[in-house]
């Protein structure tokens, strides 16, 4: 699906892990997210449309990020996409948090490993 010669010839940042982490890392992540979904749909609020606003958002600029970096090698828009990323998730948080604490919990583990594939992506970025 994607180049994998081009990803493989970059110089790594520091920290990089090993690309066997990557799939069970987002599996369990993806596990987490969509808990957290169903945790902030079952909460008893009024108003949840900018939680789902927020998170609708984030979601399509996490499935964005991928073909961006890899299939288009466009490091520069993967960067500008995983930053809004960040943005949108620190927002999905703080607004599901406001009506679950634990759907916005169920989240943070999701945006600490998203804030370290901002700093992977700036480093490839920075060294390539």
């Amino acid at each position: 699906m994607y180049n994998s010669n081009w990803y493989n010839n970059l110089t790594q940042p520091p920290f990089s892990p090993p690309d066997a982490i990557f799939a069970p890392v987002w599996g369990v992540l993806y596990i987490m997210i969509f808990i957290s979904l169903i945790l902030y749909f079952r909460a008893k609020s009024f108003n949840k449309q900018s939680g789902y606003i927020y998170f609708t958002i984030q979601l399509l600029l996490n499935f964005a990020w991928s073909p961006v970096f890899f299939g288009m090698q466009n490091m520069h828009l993967a960067l500008l996409i995983i930053i809004l990323l960040d943005l949108f998730v620190a927002l999905t948080i703080k607004t599901f948090y406001s009506v679950s604490k634990p759907a916005g919990f169920f989240l943070i583990p999701y945006f600490i490993w998203i804030l370290f594939a901002t700093y992977l992506n700036l480093g490839y970025l920075y060294l390539n």
